[in-house]
């Protein structure tokens, strides 16, 4: 290469870098942050984390969900609370049942009897009935569904009542007698329940003085 050509390639280049130059200048200008800090990388996307509650892993285990020998004359995918030792049992039929930990009615808001699902809801909004406004008149007339809703995940409602199957963003909850007729479980529970059930699903509510003889809850893993 002569000597003119190298002259009209290092002529080039400086040309090259000056125009770089100014446009990072420009750009620069027009974006405070890049004098600031300089080209950025690509952001991932943030992706919102699946709703957890580390206090589940808290329950006792006789609450945890568990495959049981539950000998019963109801059939097949009949749901059976029992209310006394705080379970709600899911009939699979052949003597088995899986069977939940929950939390059921206060004294004075225990309720035996039958019922079916009449509706079913994900992550549900919260309208109080007017008898328990009556009773807490500074409960919230409305609670979006979400994390902190006290219904939990997901919803069950039993025909001709006010009562649900429901979850809970209180687990701690779960085996004692504390609610106002409803029966909660906690939120990976009553979505485990959710996916077994259909509108239509019979609900058997023990009363609080049932012993069931032979059902004995012995686990079968």
């Amino acid at each position: 290469m002569n000597n003119f050509a190298r002259l009209k390639t290092a002529a080039a280049v400086a040309a090259l870098a000056a125009a770089v130059t100014a446009l990072s200048a420009t750009a620069a200008s027009a974006n405070p942050f890049l004098t600031l800090f300089g080209p950025q990388p690509p952001r991932e996307a943030v992706t919102a984390p699946a709703y957890a509650n580390p206090n589940e892993d808290a329950l006792r285990s006789d609450l945890r969900r568990q495959t049981v020998s539950y000998p019963t004359s109801e059939a097949p995918r009949t749901i059976i609370v029992d209310t006394p030792h705080t379970f709600l049992y899911f009939v699979l039929g052949g003597g088995k049942a899986i069977r939940y930990g929950i939390g059921v009615g206060r004294e004075g808001f225990i309720w035996p009897g039958v019922k079916t699902v009449g509706g079913k809801a994900e992550w549900p909004d919260w309208t109080p009935p007017p008898e328990m406004i009556q009773r807490q008149p500074y409960l919230p007339r409305f609670v979006a569904g979400g994390a902190t809703n006290p219904l939990g995940a997901r919803a069950m409602y039993l025909s001709g009542s006010v009562y649900r199957i429901h979850g809970t963003n209180a687990p701690e909850t779960i085996g004692t007698q504390v609610s106002s007729g409803c029966i909660r479980m906690v939120n990976e529970d009553v979505i485990d329940l959710y996916s077994r059930v259909h509108v239509g699903t019979k609900v058997v509510v023990l009363p609080m003085t049932e012993r069931r003889a032979g059902a004995t809850g012995r686990g079968v893993y």
